[in-house]
């Protein structure tokens, strides 16, 4: 697929030109400033379960109730977690970059706005 839409038709934009447009950069920096800090944070979360696993074997196994143990809490918290986040870039993403994606991909069709 080509980059660029055919010339002589002035109301149709280049993907170039949208690329390096203000609109384009803000809706970049809003969806790094969501994505890089939640992915930080679910890294260390797993990480920290992973450790402790590791080399605090004692402390993992160290009984919640009956046969519950904290490894097994840890774990299931890594599926809640993943959910949860998941559940809260969708809300995010609806709110705050989806209607600005959006209006770039009109402009790019050249649809109305």
């Amino acid at each position: 697929m080509s980059d660029t839409r055919p010339t002589g038709d002035p109301g149709l934009t280049t993907y170039r030109e949208v690329q390096v447009s203000p609109d384009f950069s803000d809706l970049r920096r809003r969806f790094r400033r969501f994505v890089f800090p939640m992915t930080g944070l679910f890294l260390v979360w797993y990480f920290l379960y992973v450790l402790l696993a590791a080399y605090a074997p004692g402390f993992m196994s160290s009984k919640i109730g009956g046969n519950i143990n904290v490894a097994l809490l840890f774990g299931l918290g890594q599926f809640v977690s993943t959910f949860a986040i998941t559940m809260a870039y969708v809300r995010w993403a609806d709110k705050r970059v989806d209607p600005d994606a959006e209006k770039l991909r009109h402009q790019i069709e050249g649809a109305d706005q």
